[in-house]
C-alpha cells in the first residue's frame, strides 16, 4: 500500500464518527482536514524552483536584498518575509540600430547585434541598481552612445572599406562600457550599413563615372596601339621597298625572278580550279622572255 493510499485512509477513518458522539467526530475530522490544508499551503508557498539557465535572489522584508545567489533546483523562503528574484542568465541576442553621422558629415543607419547576459555574482547589484529589465535600461543608450562616437571617426566610405576595424572598435568600447553595469557581452557584430539615398545616388554617379573614364582611357590606348601598328608597318613596307629597289638596281634578275614566282602562283591557282580558263601568256605573266633579245638575229 502506498503513502498517499495509507494517508487517505487514516484520513477516512477520522472522518468516522465515533458511537455516542456524533458531533465530537465531525468536529475532529474537519479540524485535521483544514490542518492538512494549510500545512500544504504553508509548504507550498516556502518553497520555489530555479530552472535550467536561470539563477536567484531574495529579498527580505526585513534585511533588504540578500547577497547570496541561488543556484538550479528547489530553495527555501520563508514566505511573506522572503520573495525569490529570478533572473535569466542565458545570453540572449538583440538588435539594436542607430542613426548617427560620419566624419565626412554623411548620414549613416547602422545597426548592430549584442549578445548579453548577466552577471551571475553581480545579480544582487544589478537588482538594486537596473532591476529585472537591465538590458532595456541600459543597452539601447550604450550602444547608441558607442555607434555616434565610433562612426564619428571614419568616412562614409570607410565604414565600407575597414568595416573589420569599425566592428572591432565598436565591440570593444561597448564590452568596456557594459562592464560598468555588471552586464558581458559575448559577442558583438554590424549586421546593417545603410546610407541616405542621396548619397547612395551620388556614389552610383561616381562608379558610372569612373567606369566611363576606364572605358575612354582603354579607347585611347587602343587607338594609339593602332597608330603604332600602321607606323611600324609603313616603316617596314618602306624598308620592303627600298630593299627590293636596291635588289632591282644590283640586280636586274631580280624582277625576273619575282615575275616568274608570280606566274608559278597564277598557274597553280588556275590548275586547281574547276573552271576552265584559257589566257595568253602575256595575261599569265608568263612571256617572260619578250625583252630577250632574239637568238636568230644574234646569230
Amino acid at each position: 500500500m502506498s503513502r498517499q493510499q495509507q494517508a487517505m485512509r487514516n484520513l477516512m477513518q477520522g472522518i468516522k464518527m465515533p458511537k455516542g458522539a456524533p458531533g465530537r467526530g465531525f468536529f475532529t475530522s474537519t479540524g485535521a482536514l483544514l490542518g492538512l490544508t494549510l500545512l500544504g499551503v504553508g509548504v507550498n508557498a516556502s518553497l520555489f524552483n530555479v530552472d535550467g539557465g536561470h539563477r536567484a535572489i531574495k529579498f527580505s522584508r526585513i534585511g533588504g536584498t540578500k547577497d547570496h545567489v541561488y543556484p538550479e533546483g528547489t530553495h527555501v523562503a520563508i514566505p511573506w518575509l522572503e520573495t525569490p528574484i529570478i533572473y535569466d542568465v542565458r545570453a540572449k541576442p538583440r538588435n539594436i540600430g542607430s542613426l548617427t553621422g560620419t566624419k565626412d558629415l554623411q548620414m549613416v543607419n547602422i545597426t548592430v547585434r549584442v549578445l548579453s547576459r548577466p552577471k551571475e555574482h553581480k545579480l544582487p547589484q544589478i537588482y538594486q541598481t537596473l532591476g529585472l529589465d537591465f538590458d532595456e535600461r541600459v543597452l539601447p543608450s550604450i550602444v547608441n552612445e558607442v555607434l555616434k562616437s565610433v562612426c564619428a571617426q571614419f568616412n562614409a566610405s570607410q565604414l565600407i572599406t575597414q568595416r573589420e576595424r569599425v566592428s572591432r572598435l565598436i565591440r570593444e568600447h561597448l564590452v568596456q562600457r557594459a562592464n560598468l553595469f555588471n552586464i558581458t557581452l559575448d559577442d558583438v557584430s554590424i549586421t546593417h550599413i545603410a546610407f541616405s539615398p542621396e548619397f547612395t545616388h551620388a556614389v552610383e554617379a561616381k562608379q558610372i563615372a569612373q567606369q566611363e573614364a576606364q572605358r575612354a582611357s582603354y579607347i585611347v590606348d587602343k587607338a594609339k596601339q593602332e597608330k603604332q601598328s600602321i607606323i611600324v608597318k609603313a616603316e617596314g613596307d618602306a624598308k620592303a621597298a627600298s630593299l627590293i629597289g636596291d635588289a632591282v638596281k644590283n640586280a636586274p634578275g631580280f624582277l625576273e625572278l619575282r615575275k616568274l614566282d608570280t606566274a608559278r602562283d597564277i598557274a597553280n591557282t588556275i590548275s586547281t580550279s574547276s573552271n576552265r580558263v584559257y589566257i595568253d601568256s602575256d595575261t599569265l605573266m608568263l612571256n617572260v622572255a619578250h625583252n630577250q633579245p632574239n637568238v636568230s638575229e644574234k646569230k
